[in-house]
């Protein structure tokens, strides 16, 4: 059982992380997460916060606990033995609810305003047919920014931080099997949001009906009662004449097989189902350090005014 130097203190019911790992391929090391929230937080905020912890998976700690005692420091006490180089944290003040994405243990913080968000849940209730394998868990997401490519010093910071909260993949190395997953943040210049989606990432062969698919993975036999031929399971209409993801311009060809209907030098569509979290965000802010120190950028402005504002947010403690 991991616990603060204070033994009246813990985080943790047991530990979840191990000791800083190394990519074998790139040896950088891995990025890992706490994600947790300072303050009070309504039930929908705390659901996010599950969300999260659950889209940073593999490389964070699920099963974070945290007691109304615990400061920024007891977080960072745990965080360095766990290799933990990134907290995401949620707080809620009065007008607005915000992320506040920091490197450990020195920093930088960037704080965003989170207008809108939809929990995992709603996404899935919207769609037809919601599709989220624990399995999709078992490796990172990737990470894909559009339009932070101003030349703006804070958006140069935001992709910086992004890009390292997630481990780096090497394209030449990197097996498609285990790309399952994506990020995907897009910035409008105009109305200065960032919106933030999550998707799962499957590959369907071109030309392959569902059924046929269906056959092939689950290794069930078809009801051939009805046809006069075998081959009226895959040519007969209703069974084999429709398929999905045909469009030329989300197609691949596979350099290798992955998986058992996906063969290598054969096109598959790509296929991106949003699993959420969703939220549309704003910068707020920069800080040089975790939660303090020299403000880089703000969005709240200067003068007296702007500091009210600022003072409004959540004590981090």
């Amino acid at each position: 059982m991991a616990r603060f130097p204070n033994k009246k203190k813990k985080v943790f019911s047991k530990p979840v992380l191990k000791k800083p790992s190394v990519d074998h391929v790139t040896g950088d090391k891995i990025p890992k997460s706490f994600v947790f929230s300072r303050g009070k937080l309504p039930s929908s905020l705390r659901k996010l916060q599950m969300d999260l912890r659950k889209l940073m998976l593999p490389h964070t700690a699920l099963k974070l606990k945290e007691k109304k005692q615990n400061n920024l420091k007891d977080f960072l006490n745990v965080a360095g033995p766990m290799g933990v180089t990134h907290f995401l944290i949620l707080s809620k003040t009065d007008t607005a609810s915000y992320l506040r994405v920091a490197r450990t243990p020195q920093g930088p913080t960037l704080t965003f305003k989170i207008h809108e968000y939809s929990l995992a849940a709603d996404v899935a209730q919207s769609q037809l047919r919601p599709r989220c394998p624990p399995e999709l868990f078992k490796n990172s997401p990737l990470i894909v920014l559009s339009g932070f490519g101003t030349g703006d010093q804070h958006l140069k910071l935001t992709t910086i931080m992004f890009q390292n909260i997630f481990p780096a993949i090497d394209i030449n190395t990197v097996k498609l099997g285990l790309c399952q997953r994506i990020v995907l943040l897009n910035y409008n210049k105009e109305t200065k949001l960032i919106d933030f989606r999550h998707y799962s990432i499957r590959l369907q062969p071109v030309g392959v009906s569902r059924r046929l698919r269906k056959f092939v993975l689950n290794h069930q036999a078809p009801d051939l009662k009805s046809l006069q031929d075998v081959s009226d399971f895959v040519t007969r209409a209703g069974y084999g004449s429709e398929s999905e993801g045909d469009d030329e311009a989300a197609t691949v060809s596979l350099p290798s097989d992955l998986g058992r209907v996906n063969r290598a030098s054969t096109k598959s569509a790509v296929k991106l189902q949003e699993i959420g979290p969703r939220m549309t965000l704003q910068l707020m802010k920069i800080e040089e350090a975790l939660s303090s120190g020299g403000v880089i950028f703000s969005e709240y402005g200067s003068g007296e005014d702007a500091k009210k504002q600022e003072n409004q947010e959540v004590d981090e403690g």
